[in-house]
């Protein structure tokens, strides 16, 4: 049984909440994020990216950007900005996107269950990613930043969500990019309670986005035990925030490739070695190409739009991870032709989340790449697939939308 608790937040007062909510660290770099803090000094990023607030040249991972970042959390509470709850609460957060709505539950997941995989992931981690997260939540003392988890249905836990969101919200506000977010606060213990058990029966949960926040977490728990050998597992340590979603109301949108340059071949070489694998032919549609159904994908060359559906034969529709687009494209394309090996690390691939159109991709190729590739989004069903089987899916796989905030919600250790 998967554990999932309430606990005390510490959170912005109602007037704050949307000058401290912020997008998470990782979605922006460091310039732009100081200019997106311009006349806030509320904003999350302050924590979370606090080398914003050192000069321009400081070592990103230097001692003075954590401490920076202690100070900068501590100084909210100070300050009046944010403040703790008295007593371990649930939260409902509601996030309403182009009339799409999700609504997932915050609390705190159990460290154990990571460890022991009741907890699922689907993609690697890099040691420097965590290294800087581990750093941070040690200094900071607190998870910052909430991991973005997911299980299968539970229409109990559901009913009761939906009863909660009849209550008025704790915080109501549009950010500037449109999405709504709205939260309410569960006090009621035995409300709490009965959330707690129904969770601990739908079985395993799943890991949708934040891979290397919660391995960080996980990891800062290790060392807290390390350093406690006496602690009983009721600490706070043991647990890291999270907000757990039901599969069926997320959504993950498409994840697209560009490349620089087509590996020496001309287009026709190029178009020519391709259809060895791939159906290929021009799109009949207006404008640029949007995959409608699996192992098809849409490719931008030469200023033309191609539709490409991959050929029987190049995948084997029982493995959870070879039948997926993106393992499709990787092992058909763009490794035997376009020698790019490993995605993570080549410097002529770069992605480009579905949420910027494929207007993108086009500007991309017109400014400094030169193909494109348009994916069919990869489903929660892949996802949750490759989990259970304890497999790993490609780099750059998915992309949720939309992002959970920072800043709203924060788990203290201690």
């Amino acid at each position: 049984m998967a554990v999932f608790r309430p606990f005390k937040a510490l959170r912005p007062v109602p007037e704050y909440a949307d000058k401290v909510a912020a997008l998470p660290y990782d979605v922006m770099n460091s310039k732009e994020a100081a200019e997106m803090v311009v006349g806030n000094p509320y904003s999350f990023l302050h924590v979370d990216k606090a080398e914003i607030d050192l000069p321009e040249s400081t070592d990103l991972y230097s001692p003075e950007v954590y401490a920076k970042a202690k100070e900068n959390l501590e100084k909210l509470e100070k300050d009046g900005i944010c403040a703790m709850d008295e007593s371990p609460c649930f939260y409902v957060y509601r996030q309403i996107m182009n009339d799409r709505e999700q609504t997932g539950l915050v609390g705190c997941a159990w460290v154990d269950d990571y460890i022991e995989n009741r907890i699922k992931k689907h993609e690697l981690t890099r040691a420097d990613k965590e290294a800087d997260r581990i750093r941070h939540v040690d200094t900071c003392d607190a998870n910052t930043g909430p991991i973005f988890l997911c299980y299968r249905d539970n229409e109990k836990v559901n009913a009761i969500i939906e009863e909660q969101k009849k209550n008025a919200p704790v915080y109501d506000f549009i950010t500037d990019d449109g999405i709504g977010n709205t939260v309410w606060v569960i006090e009621n213990p035995e409300i709490c309670k009965e959330l707690s058990e129904l969770l601990g029966q739908v079985g395993d949960f799943y890991i949708a986005d934040g891979h290397h926040r919660c391995a960080s977490a996980v990891n800062v728990a290790k060392m807290r035990r390390e350093q406690n050998p006496d602690f009983d597992g009721t600490e706070e340590f043991n647990f890291f925030l999270a907000v757990l979603f039901p599969a069926n109301t997320l959504e993950i949108m498409d994840y697209n490739r560009v490349v620089k340059d087509l590996n020496g071949n001309t287009e026709e070489e190029f178009i020519e070695k391709i259809a060895e694998k791939f159906e290929v032919e021009l799109a009949s549609c207006d404008g640029a190409y949007y995959p409608e159904e699996k192992h098809t994908f849409g490719m931008y060359l030469g200023e033309k739009w191609y539709k490409l559906t991959a050929k029987d034969g190049t995948f084997d529709e029982n493995n959870p991870v070879d039948q997926l687009d993106v393992s499709i494209l990787q092992k058909n394309l763009l490794t035997p032709i376009l020698a790019i090996g490993d995605p993570r690390t080549d410097k002529r691939i770069d992605f480009i989340g579905g949420i910027r159109g494929l207007k993108e991709l086009e500007k991309r190729c017109k400014e400094d790449m030169t193909v494109a590739f348009s994916m069919y989004p990869t489903t929660l069903y892949d996802l949750m697939s490759i989990a259970d089987a304890n497999m790993i899916m490609p780099p750059k796989s998915t992309w949720f939308e939309p992002k959970l905030l920072s800043g709203l919600f924060i788990h203290k250790l201690k």
